[in-house]
């Protein structure tokens, strides 16, 4: 169902993470996932503020943060304040997803990352 990286960049996942077709293709049905990943393109977000943006109840945000965290589809940071309260941050972490249904019938899902001089990759994950 799924395949190994073949690249480890940037938190993206290691040679030894698999990416989970079933989670992701799950992740981009849901329309408040969507939604998030929009908003999280441009900046790194916390939960509550992604919450604001999206018009999603915090809650939500919280459980859409977590799916799309396990489907790999957003990384997670810590933004550290000179108050001492430290908050975690969401930003999506690829550039463009293709979804392709290869001869019998297995979906194919390549994810393109960002790398530090802009150059893509693909991570791959197959059905």
């Amino acid at each position: 169902m799924s395949t190994m990286n073949p690249n480890g960049v940037r938190n993206w996942p290691s040679d030894e993470t698999t990416l989970d077709t079933g989670a992701i293709l799950s992740a981009l049905e849901d329309d408040a996932c969507r939604s998030i990943l929009e908003t999280a393109s441009h900046e790194s977000l916390t939960a509550t503020e992604l919450s604001e943006r999206c018009e999603i109840p915090t809650s939500t945000a919280y459980r859409k943060v977590e799916k799309l965290t396990e489907a790999n589809l957003v990384e997670e940071r810590v933004r550290i304040n000179t108050s001492g309260k430290h908050a975690t941050e969401y930003r999506t972490s690829f550039d463009d997803v293709v979804v392709s249904v290869a001869d019998g019938g297995s979906v194919e899902i390549e994810l393109t990352k960002p790398t530090a001089d802009s150059e893509s990759a693909p991570a791959l994950a197959s059905d």
